[in-house]
């Protein structure tokens, strides 16, 4: 295959993957990584490593709408890359000693998981009535803006969501994915933080998290510009166009299309982990 086809077909995918991810809150990094070694046969380990960069550019561009609008919680996100962090490093350092099959098995299951929570049904565990001890003391409760004003919220267990917060990172440095679906865990299920706030706080996380691995991955020489870039700026493309449509989009049948194709993407990963063809 010429250079120039590999470019545009990894465009092309990238772009679809940005697109499609938008729409339907999932990172790009599930459609790029099973592009690059299933399809195109590229090494597993820079795989990982253009995602990375993609998961940064996607996140710069749609993180800093949500700040503007003052939904994301700036202050627990900092505290909370403070676990994701670190552990991102341990992950992206721990690739070198895994067999590349053993990731392939762990990333299709991330995917399955993460095609269950797509599809799953939202439910807001916020409780505004009461509030963690420590919540209160690193003044991590706050307030967001809704249709009927500002809504304060209270936050809960924030040593659970610490602990789920250091998972998410080893997954995202491991995988080279966002582990958006870990973190909106973190912050909904365990804190009890509104559902919008969690998922705008995830999206501004993610890509200080990535960008923490990257450092790790560029240092190995396993971030190829020449797949990097198509990556980034195909994702970057599709993720931009996405926002606009998704608001004249319902996306609740494009979802459960779209996790069909990330739980047969998992599967596959699964099968060629588990036979040694990754």
């Amino acid at each position: 295959m010429s250079v120039l086809l590999f470019t545009i077909i990894v465009l092309l995918g990238a772009f679809v993957a940005g697109l499609v991810g938008s729409l339907t809150g999932l990172g790009g990094g599930v459609i790029i990584i099973p592009l690059l070694t299933l399809v195109l046969g590229v090494d597993i380990h820079y795989a990982i490593g253009a995602s990375i960069i993609s998961v940064i550019a996607t996140s710069s561009g749609s993180a800093a709408a949500y700040v503007k609008e003052g939904i994301t919680n700036i202050r627990i996100g900092m505290f909370l890359e403070i676990a994701t962090t670190i552990s991102a490093i341990i992950g992206a350092v721990i690739t070198v000693f895994i067999n590349p099959s053993y990731i392939a098995i762990i990333f299709g299951v991330i995917l399955l998981f993460s095609a269950i929570m797509m599809v799953r049904k939202k439910v807001d565990h916020s409780d505004n009535d009461t509030s963690g001890k420590l919540a209160v003391f690193l003044k991590l409760n706050g307030s967001y803006p809704t249709d009927k004003g500002m809504q304060n919220y209270a936050v809960h267990n924030v040593a659970g969501g610490f602990f789920m917060m250091f998972v998410a990172g080893i997954i995202s440095g491991l995988l080279g994915i966002g582990s958006g679906a870990l973190k909106v865990i973190a912050m909904d299920n365990i804190m009890r933080i509104p559902f919008k706030v969690s998922t705008t706080t995830s999206n501004f996380m993610m890509g200080v998290t990535a960008a923490a691995s990257a450092i790790v991955y560029l240092h190995r020489g396993q971030i190829d510009p020449g797949i990097a870039m198509p990556v980034a700026l195909g994702v970057l493309t599709g993720a931009t166009v996405g926002s606009k449509i998704l608001v004249k989009t319902k996306t609740d049948k494009l979802k459960i299309i779209f996790a069909v194709v990330v739980a047969f993407l998992a599967l596959q990963m699964i099968y060629n982990g588990l036979t040694g063809k990754l």
